[in-house]
């Protein structure tokens, strides 16, 4: 039996009631650029909803993206990104970009080609194109999506193959127990980065992310079968037997 974890085209919704508008852009950095995007976790597709707040907050986090810091692993001062893993994965990166702009998406920060397997940071807004490729970008490229409601954004969450995690930043009780109701994946966040699940939990999700049996410590449980045992250093004569013959009898 196995426990599989294969990756995923993973959304992370903001609902307008986010709070406090700097540790929700906070909160976006570190679920879609921490590690330069190189986790399977991290957020691919963000939902923010029309209006003057969701416009507010792409505004702050295109500002912040723009003060990302990239650079050699043990440079000083120390970097938030680095490489991508080869320099394929860096030109796919910059082909995904291509191809979503050809698509209709708008490059809100534009990803750039650096040195080496350097890749900066990108984010396209692909609110117009018809339909999202739904491909896990393994790399810093986060496409937005603006939407009306919040029955609307989950479904265009939900709207893929992949089902590994995903996440929702709102200060709603009510929106919150909706979006668990309704959401498929099986790493489920709220107001927190979708990124750094523990070890101690399970993971992995439905769909092409897995095979609904989670991995990490669970694992234990769904790659094995119960086995039962009884035991002991010998053989054991009770005071009172359970026969109808007496001791006598039976020792003969």
């Amino acid at each position: 039996m196995l426990a599989l974890e294969m990756g995923g085209n993973n959304p992370l919704v903001i609902s307008e009631d986010f709070g406090d508008i700097d540790a929700t852009v906070y909160t976006i950095l570190q679920s879609a650029y921490i590690s330069a995007g190189q986790r399977c976790t991290c957020a691919r597709r963000l939902y923010v909803p029309f209006g003057q707040k969701g416009d507010q907050l792409v505004e702050r986090l295109v500002s912040a993206i723009g003060k990302i810091r990239i650079d050699e692993p043990f440079a000083e001062p120390a970097p938030f990104m680095g490489p991508q893993i080869s320099d394929q994965a860096a030109d796919h990166i910059i082909a995904a970009q291509a191809e979503l702009v050809k698509l209709g998406g708008k490059s809100l920060v534009e990803a750039k080609r650096l040195q080496a397997a350097f890749v900066t940071p990108a984010l396209i807004d692909a609110t117009d194109i018809e339909q999202l490729p739904d491909e896990e970008y393994f790399g810093p490229l986060l496409q937005l999506v603006r939407y009306e409601t919040l029955p609307q954004a989950v479904a265009l969450a939900n709207d893929t193959r992949f089902g590994l995690s995903a996440g929702l930043i709102s200060q709603s009780d009510e929106e919150w127990q909706y979006f668990v109701d309704h959401i498929r994946a099986g790493i489920v966040n709220r107001n927190r980065q979708l990124t750094g699940a523990s070890g101690d939990a399970p993971f992995g999700g439905p769909g092409a992310s897995g095979n609904l049996r989670p991995s990490a410590f669970y694992a234990a449980d769904y790659c094995a079968y119960p086995m039962a045992s009884m035991e002991g250093d010998n053989t054991v004569l009770p005071a009172t037997l359970s026969l109808v013959l007496n001791s006598k009898e039976l020792l003969l």
